[in-house]
């Protein structure tokens, strides 16, 4: 049997804080070595208790969450579990190096405990404000940069220098080929299924229906040529095979 998941909670919050506790410990795999009110203290128990994974707010006094962050992620990896949705905020603490931005409210006690095992394997979760942040952030990127009038060569060195966010990993690689079979909210929900969302979540991240989500994945699975999420996810980030 392996050893269980070693936590840090870092929250200023002690209500959140021990509900976060109680929450983690109750589950089997899993046990909080430490708590932490701020950076500094959180930064503390990571170098002392050596953890598989940290939980980390933004906002809190002294030393907040992004600037603890870059040594954080030196010593584990480092989920965000917080209030703050701001889009710079949530760009920011990914750039920064965390495994997962997700925010109160969005998520149920099941998919939290997912998400903390999940990153620990390199598999982020982004919860719906988050995964809009970056969407939102993505367009206003490609838009600069098909309007940007300089070489395609020197396009190219600045952007392999400039750290790659989360979103732009998981659906930056689409081709311009696939990606046009898509109608823009087509794209959109394409980008959600790519970043792990659940129909459910999709449909809160867009204010649409389930159903109307459901609608819009059978015409991206017809455009796509595809049968499955697994399917239509590998074309869009252009890792099929053939």
């Amino acid at each position: 049997m392996s050893a269980p998941l070693r936590v840090v909670v870092a929250d200023d919050n002690p209500v959140v804080r021990a509900g976060l506790t109680a929450l983690l410990s109750g589950r089997a795999g899993l046990t909080v070595v430490a708590e932490a009110a701020d950076g500094r203290q959180a930064c503390r128990a990571a170098d002392r208790h050596r953890p598989d994974v940290i939980l980390l707010d933004v906002r809190m006094p002294g030393m907040d969450g992004l600037t603890a962050l870059p040594h954080l992620v030196s010593v584990a990896p480092v989920l965000m579990l917080t209030y703050s949705g701001e889009s710079d905020t949530v760009r920011e603490a990914l750039r920064l190096g965390a495994g997962g931005y997700l925010v109160h409210g969005e998520f149920t006690a099941d998919q939290l405990i997912t998400a903390v095992r999940d990153v620990t394997r390199g598999r982020p979760h982004v919860t719906p404000t988050a995964t809009l942040a970056l969407l939102a952030h993505l367009r206003d990127d490609r838009s600069a940069t098909a309007h940007a009038d300089i070489p395609s060569g020197a396009l190219q060195t600045a952007t392999s220098l400039k750290p790659l966010s989360l979103m732009q990993r998981l659906v930056g690689q689409s081709s311009r080929a696939v990606r046009g079979r898509l109608s823009t909210r087509e794209a959109e929900i394409m980008d959600l299924i790519a970043s792990g969302m659940t129909n459910q979540q999709i449909a809160a991240a867009c204010f649409i229906s389930e159903k109307t989500v459901k609608n819009h994945i059978n015409r991206i699975f017809a455009k796509l040529d595809s049968t499955s999420r697994a399917q239509a996810t590998a074309k869009w980030l252009g890792t099929a095979r053939g």
